[in-house]
């Protein structure tokens, strides 16, 4: 009997161990089996898929083949000035290592995009604007004297050129599909650091922070949140594709460097600047001959609509091609296009993306009605002329940005007619004596209305000119100018 009992206990555990030992294995089998597929899989997209459990992943961008595309078509900008330039702040004087003071040369760097193979090149007006000259390094520290072909003061972009052919370029983008939480990367040169790659999102669109001052500016900034720093200015923000989705501009500090968001000027804006300049040499800009303000709780109210959307047309100008389509003030536009635009940034940009004589359609509530208008856009002189390359000349050589005189003003002041001198520069204006908000009533002969009249009066002035206006304060003054 005890035998047969020993026997049995025998039995019953080696069973025992059997079973455990097999399981042990089969579930050691499972772990690595499970892992393995679901940690190594890549999707042909640019993201890769991470499971944290038999249910459920997280996806993850995958940056290297965006930035491998972009490194090699941004370039180090460095230009050189005789004087300081009225819009840069970051320079170095290279005589001053030595302790030598005259003669100086100053210096100032930022970045460029290169966006075809035979060498034309993006960047910011503020990078180049009163340069002496320019000098561009690829990133394989080739490097080559600039020129340039053309620049747009008023959405801060210049087209240059280098001599060189096969090069690396970004391929164009679309802003317009860009949303907010789309990864970016940011590509440029901070701090003289060549190549240097930052991650972000697209943080907001259509952002207007007044940095280029006129009132003609196209500001419509994608927002992100992408590392930018002095020298970035000029460089490339790309989609996680490594296309071309807006030119970093600036950075939004109270230091001077990165403390959490920048802004970009759209691809879309970038397209037509070249373009223009491309083509012409100049900008083709296009506008409706309002003015505008944003839609807010108290105006919706007041104008009766059901929620707050559009943007609110203050005033029409005569003759322009929202007086022609027959939209009156007070009404508000809602779509350009079939495009919503719900702040005045989104609007000017619309409108900034065509030339003069282009037709657009709006959408628009007047009188409580919604109703279609089209109206076929103007230049500023309220024709659809395109502008030539000598009338940009012309208004460099005079060195001053002209405003059509606020009516409130102009009644205060008693008078019906002169343009305001605004963003005096190194030119005949500002050597001649004038200041920022000049107004000017009469040059020579020739009574001013609109800025062409300014270009007219001197284009056909030999020897000397009178300049006479009045300032805001009431105070009138006279001005020779040599010519």
């Amino acid at each position: 009997m005890k035998e047969y009992i020993k026997i049995l206990a025998i039995g019953l555990i080696s069973g025992i161990i059997v079973l455990g030992g097999q399981q042990i294995l089969t579930r050691d089998n499972d772990i690595p089996t499970n892992i393995t597929d679901s940690r190594t899989e890549i999707k042909p997209s640019n993201i890769q898929q991470v499971s944290i459990n038999n249910n459920s992943s997280i996806e993850l961008p995958n940056f290297k083949m965006a930035a491998n595309k972009t490194l090699h078509s941004v370039v180090y900008i460095l230009t050189e000035f005789s004087q300081k330039s009225s819009v840069y702040d970051d320079y170095f004087n290279i005589n001053d290592f030595f302790g030598r003071r005259s003669n100086s040369v100053l210096k100032a760097s930022g970045s460029g995009v290169i966006i075809s193979s035979d060498g034309y090149i993006v960047t910011n007006n503020h990078v180049v604007q009163e340069a002496d000259k320019i000098s561009i390094t690829l990133n394989d520290k080739r490097t080559y004297e600039a020129r340039i072909i053309g620049t747009d003061p008023t959405t801060d972009l210049a087209l240059l050129k280098i001599d060189e052919k096969e090069l690396s370029y970004v391929n164009f983008g679309n802003s317009d599909k860009v949303q907010v939480g789309d990864w970016v990367l940011a590509v440029g040169n901070p701090f003289n650091l060549t190549s240097t790659v930052t991650a972000g999102i697209i943080s907001a669109k259509a952002r207007n922070i007044n940095i280029l001052g006129a009132n003609t500016a196209i500001e419509s900034f994608l927002q992100t949140d992408a590392v930018v720093n002095p020298g970035n200015s000029g460089g490339a923000l790309v989609d996680i594709n490594g296309d071309l989705v807006g030119i970093n501009a600036a950075i939004a500090s109270r230091t001077g460097s990165y403390i959490g968001y920048s802004f970009a000027i759209p691809v879309s804006i970038v397209k037509k600047v070249v373009k223009d300049l491309k083509e012409y040499g100049t900008i083709q800009r296009a506008y409706l001959g309002i003015t505008i303000e944003e839609i807010n709780s108290k105006n919706a109210k007041e104008l009766g609509l059901d929620s707050i959307r559009g943007v609110l047309v203050e005033t029409v100008l005569d003759d322009g091609a929202a007086s022609e389509a027959g939209i009156k003030a007070g009404a508000v536009i809602l779509s350009v296009d079939g495009f919503p635009v719900n702040s005045p940034s989104e609007l000017l940009e619309k409108i900034g993306l065509h030339r003069p004589g282009y037709k657009v359609k709006l959408e628009v509530i007047q009188n409580h009605k919604q109703k279609s208008h089209n109206a076929i856009l103007t230049n500023k002189y309220g024709t659809t002329e395109l502008s030539k390359k000598t009338d940009k000349n012309a208004a460099l050589k005079l060195g001053a940005q002209f405003n059509d005189v606020p009516m409130s003003l102009k009644s205060s002041l008693g008078i019906n007619h002169g343009q305001m001198v605004k963003e005096l520069s190194p030119g005949l204006l500002k050597s001649a004596g004038l200041r920022n908000d000049f107004i000017i009533m009469k040059i020579g002969n020739t009574i001013i209305n609109s800025e062409k009249d300014i270009t007219s009066a001197f284009q056909n002035a030999s020897g000397g000119i009178l300049i006479e206006g009045i300032y805001p304060n009431g105070i009138r003054a006279y001005y020779g100018v040599g010519l």
